[in-house]
């Protein structure tokens, strides 16, 4: 079972997480990471480190996030693998927590 990247995580993209991966199964895009489901180990070591809490077990998404977990396997094909931790957006702190946010992420 992976970890699955949430809504939360759109326009902050912090990348704590990527830092304590020990498979590199992050992928980055413009404004938002997701995890690579075939390569996810399940070690949960990047839950805790998201400043965001946008990240879940698979079996622990919640139920307005699921379609994240398709989300992140779409995206993991096509977006470029990040293994070192980089500052996040500029404005992470404004759009931490904020809701809706699904119709800003940019692919």
């Amino acid at each position: 079972m992976a970890f699955v990247v949430t809504e939360n995580c759109i326009r902050c993209k912090y990348t704590d997480c990527v830092e304590v991966c020990p498979v590199d199964c992050f992928r980055e895009g413009p404004n938002f990471l997701v995890i690579h489901p075939d390569e996810c180990i399940d070690c949960a070591l990047c839950e805790p480190e998201c400043p965001a809490k946008a990240i879940f077990s698979e079996d622990e998404v919640p139920e307005d996030q699921q379609s994240f977990i398709a989300l992140n396997g779409e995206l993991a094909e096509i977006w470029p693998s990040i293994t070192e931790r980089r500052d996040p957006l500029a404005d992470a702190a404004q759009w931490d927590g904020k809701p809706d946010k699904l119709q800003y992420l940019e692919r």
